[in-house]
């Protein structure tokens, strides 16, 4: 090493140990938050699972595709979400699966509620989009593993914290679209809507989201995939799911169940997907 870097790394700047401190002050002092936090997600997320699951799986498997005509109007779908649904049954991984949509469907209506009304804002506001954007490069640039550090010091393994890493992950997608839709309005359909004396929060409800609403649910579908992506992660911090089975593939090395659970998450993407499709008949 030349000496000018010798120079420069032995004034090192304690990241790390300010990182440490500032840390341990929050167990120190906020343990009780972060454990009531993660009890309540914990409690609900649960409960949910343990409802699911006493339903039997072909009813289920029913009432998702009923689910699917009722959103999309497409026979096809349906009969590629039931024998999607079917094969995971068939593999014996039904109960990960349901684990998994719990987790999934919960992180991402959290960060779609997180998400949309951060977008409008920030579209109404250029000053807080413009604060805002190096906030969301930050997420969406730092890698995974990193986040899962602070959360695992703060709300301990479980699927509490599977859940609040998987929101911190796809929260900017929805923030990022929202304002992206918001903004591409034409302006004169607000300038119509003005004319008519149409109030800011009549424009907003009446012109805006309808406008909007394409890619608002391009930030949804989004936000799914990106949830599903953090499954494997959120298996490393204790959240069961077809993550977990993931892992165990690749400790042993064991390709037939690796090659199941990640199928399993992939049938599950597709038809998350595919369901979430904005305006019916889309999936056909």
């Amino acid at each position: 090493m030349d000496p000018i870097s010798e120079l420069i790394s032995s004034f090192k700047i304690p990241i790390g140990r300010w990182g440490k401190q500032f840390f341990d002050f929050l167990t120190t002092n906020f343990e009780w938050f972060f454990d009531s936090i993660a009890d309540a997600f914990k409690f609900v997320l649960d409960g949910l699972v343990d409802i699911l699951l006493v339903v039997p799986p072909v009813l289920l498997v029913a009432a998702i595709a009923g689910l699917a005509w009722y959103l999309q109007r497409s026979w096809k779908l349906v009969a590629g979400v039931a024998l999607g649904l079917l094969f995971i049954v068939n593999q014996d991984l039904w109960e990960e699966t349901v684990e998994t949509l719990v987790l999934v469907v919960a992180a991402t209506t959290c960060s779609m509620a997180i998400g949309v009304p951060i977008g409008i804002w920030a579209a109404h506001k250029e000053r807080v989009y413009r604060y805002l954007q190096p906030l969301l490069d930050l997420m969406q640039t730092l890698p995974t593993f990193v986040y899962l550090i602070p959360v695992l010091i703060l709300f301990g393994l479980g699927i509490a914290p599977g859940m609040i890493v998987t929101v911190i992950f796809a929260s900017p997608a929805p923030i990022r679209l929202t304002y992206l839709g918001i903004t591409s309005v034409p302006k004169p359909m607000l300038e119509a809507g003005e004319a008519f004396g149409a109030t800011k929060r009549q424009l907003l409800w009446k012109v805006e989201l309808p406008a909007a609403l394409p890619t608002i649910m391009a930030g949804l579908t989004q936000c799914i995939m990106l949830s599903l992506s953090m499954v494997v992660i959120a298996a490393l911090i204790g959240a069961n799911g077809l993550g977990k089975p993931v892992v165990r593939a690749l400790n042993s090395v064991n390709i037939p169940l690796g090659l199941e659970a990640g199928l399993a998450i992939v049938i599950l993407a597709i038809i998350l997907d595919r369901m979430s499709r904005i305006g019916r008949g889309d999936a056909k």
